[in-house]
């Protein structure tokens, strides 16, 4: 059934029809169950599943030693299904703790990274954008032509031209009607938007139904919060499309899109010129322009400051280097604090 049925519902589906019936979000559960790699994707799954199954228990009677291998003891006076509920309770528990402790990690991960530019991955399932972050950082992640493919953040250096730096983040795709046991369970992977300066909006543009997909993304997005000025429409797979249809897709988004877009295919490493030019905009103007005076004995420094910035002009004293210049934020904390050096 596409629909999320009540445990009522689905017990008197089966009772009716005589066999196992599963409903959209127990489909998707189980898709994900089979794509989770990391102990964090498992985690994640394997709570969302227990969130679903534990009203739903009377129905489906399914004991925990098919999730867990083993249920251990019935208490006194207890019936089976009471055990049931009780060890799942205890092992939601459990899991929450431990996705508690991995979101603190990822906090300071987090931090650590806070001074360098920061885009991420969102989109429809299936959309590109394991492919798109592998082709733009030259790394060799894994890509494959099917659903939630990607169930754990991955973080990557991509370098921009021009002296620009980003570090892009994959993330899990979203699908129609996606279980919100799901959507709780990922919450600290999806984190990574939150925290983003820009949020790189991938969508497949040789689909059809490409607006209805873009919808379901911008809900949930809306529903964590994150649906602001911040995104970039990138529409992928260009290279499945013709130059006709490619300039009639470009002509509907400038009628109804103020969103910034751009036309790329992972697999054409020329289309990606635009998509790096975008986001190095975006780094620039996060720059400051400032005049560093630098002692002229400091050549160190002064070499960091021609590697690290944009230099405008240069004015050389008898005893002092005066640049003005356009730094990073990251650069200019530094400068900030270094002996000799003095910033206005």
């Amino acid at each position: 059934f596409d629909e999320e049925l009540t445990p009522a519902q689905g017990k008197n589906l089966e009772d009716l029809l005589g066999v196992r019936v599963m409903d959209r979000s127990e489909l998707i559960l189980d898709i994900f169950a089979t794509r989770a790699r990391s102990s964090e994707a498992r985690m994640q799954v394997e709570l969302a599943q227990l969130e679903y199954l534990l009203p739903r228990l009377r129905r489906m009677w399914i004991h925990l030693s098919r999730i867990r291998g083993g249920i251990g003891l019935r208490g006194p006076g207890e019936t089976q299904l009471e055990t049931d509920r009780r060890l799942i309770r205890k092992r939601i528990a459990v899991l929450k703790s431990k996705l508690r402790q991995v979101a603190k990690a990822r906090e300071v991960q987090r931090q650590q990274r806070e001074e360098s530019f920061r885009a991420v991955l969102v989109g429809y399932t299936n959309a590109g954008k394991s492919s798109l972050l592998s082709a733009l950082s030259g790394s060799d992640l894994f890509v494959e032509d099917r659903l939630f493919t990607t169930l754990d953040s991955v973080t990557r250096g991509v370098n921009l031209g021009q002296g620009y730096q980003a570090l892009i983040t994959d993330t899990v795709g979203f699908i129609r009607k996606l279980p919100h046991h799901l959507v709780a369970s990922f919450h600290s992977t999806l984190e990574e938007a939150r925290e983003a300066d820009v949020l790189l909006h991938v969508i497949d543009a040789s689909r059809k139904d490409w607006e209805a997909q873009h919808d379901v993304v911008m809900g949930v997005l809306s529903e964590l919060g994150l649906a602001d000025a911040r995104e970039i429409l990138v529409f992928n797979k260009v290279d499945l499309i013709t130059h006709a249809e490619e300039e009639a897709l470009r002509r509907r988004i400038r009628a109804i899109e103020p969103t910034p877009a751009v036309f790329v295919s992972a697999r054409d490493e020329r289309t990606l010129g635009s998509l790096r030019e975008t986001l190095g905009a975006r780094v620039r103007a996060r720059w400051v322009e400032v005049v560093v005076h630098i002692p002229v004995s400091d050549g160190r420094m002064i070499s960091a400051l021609y590697r690290e910035a944009e230099i405008l002009e240069r004015v050389d004293n008898n005893m002092t280097v005066s640049v003005t210049a356009r730094i990073p934020p990251a650069f200019l904390g530094r400068l900030q604090g270094y002996p000799g050096v003095r910033v206005e």
